[in-house]
């Protein structure tokens, strides 16, 4: 048991560094989320607060946080998946079933360091946004409960990528589901509530998990801790996590021909 630990941590080590070594893996993760989150902010300002629909907010940087930090996650997700199908590609996956590591190890590794990464990720976010001047309505009980649904999406996530990867071998495969991530980021309340919403639109962004989600992240922002919002956006988010792992055992059986 100890042993696999060790091996866990190792190998979560090498993808946390993998990825800080690699700009265009950890870019993107960074610059998309930043920037949009700083248009909106400069275009929209404090008149959120003043439009029927919104939440009673200061200004839209307090509205948008979260789904920056959303977003960050969900780009990561796609990186933590790239890497691990390059790791595929390039035999280091085969070596490491061909060693005496845990095979536990290998799967749970990789989806450690892409989780410790969106962690990372999520906390240089927030820690921008208090610096621009977002407040966190819920003090250090909020940003503690986001750190948690954070860490639970960054598992779905990742774990979803690592799905994708081990079905597909390919990079590049795992890179060209990016726009599906985007359509659940656009097609949800990420940046807009969904109060606003009509038609269509609505109907899709009330049936996308990701709107409840986000909108229990960015509760603790704008109006502090709800037990309400909060328990739905974790009953989302852990339902998300359980069929990613569970995603990623059955792929990575199929992947050694149901030796594990």
């Amino acid at each position: 048991m100890r042993l696999a630990l060790t091996q866990t941590a190792a190998l979560a080590r090498r993808s946390v560094i993998g990825t800080l070594r690699t700009p265009q893996a950890l870019v993107p993760g960074l610059f998309f989320p930043l920037v949009l989150l700083a248009i909106f902010t400069g275009s929209f300002g404090a008149a959120p607060g003043t439009i029927p629909g919104f939440p009673p907010v200061r200004g839209f940087l307090d509205f948008a946080l979260a789904g920056a930090v959303l977003q960050g996650i969900l780009i990561g997700g796609t990186t933590a998946g790239a890497a691990f199908a390059l790791d595929i590609e390039g035999g280091f996956f085969d070596r490491l079933v061909a060693s005496p590591v845990s095979r536990t190890a290998i799967l749970v590794g990789r989806l450690a360091g892409g989780v410790a990464v969106a962690m990372i990720q999520t906390v240089l976010f927030v820690s921008l946004g208090v610096a621009f001047g977002a407040r966190v309505q819920g003090g250090v009980a909020g940003v503690a409960v986001l750190l948690v649904l954070a860490a639970l999406l960054a598992v779905a996530i990742s774990g979803l990528g690592i799905v994708l990867a081990l079905r597909s071998g390919s990079a590049e495969s795992v890179q060209g589901t990016f726009p599906l991530f985007f359509a659940l980021l656009f097609f949800s309340s990420a940046f807009f509530p969904r109060e606003t919403m009509t038609g269509w639109f609505k109907v899709v962004a009330d049936a996308n998990p990701i709107s409840y989600l986000v909108e229990a992240m960015r509760e603790q922002v704008i109006d502090g801790v709800d037990a309400r919002v909060t328990l739905m956006g974790l009953g989302v988010v852990v339902v998300m996590a359980a069929a990613s792992l569970a995603g990623c055992h059955s792929a990575f059986r199929r992947r050694l021909g149901g030796d594990t």
